[in-house]
């Protein structure tokens, strides 16, 4: 049997990001997933309003970083 190359070996390798640079999706998943989760937690019979204080916090955090790393692009 001949020598092949495999297909996936033909494909353009996805550039990795750069250490230290953001992902904007990732920033974006990580503040939907925290307002989610606040949302849970105040959503509960007994209401974790620390829990959900802490989560609204994260997820000001990563839109703060979203838009430090979208105004570093434009």
């Amino acid at each position: 049997m001949a020598d092949r190359i495999p297909v996936r070996a033909l494909a353009p390798a996805v550039p990795s990001p750069v250490p230290g640079t953001p992902d904007p999706i990732r920033l974006h998943a990580a503040a939907h997933n925290a307002l989610s989760t606040a949302m849970h937690y105040l959503h509960q019979p007994q209401a974790d309003l620390g829990g959900a204080r802490r989560k609204v916090a994260r997820a000001l955090l990563a839109l703060r970083r979203l838009d430090l790393a979208t105004v570093r692009k434009g």
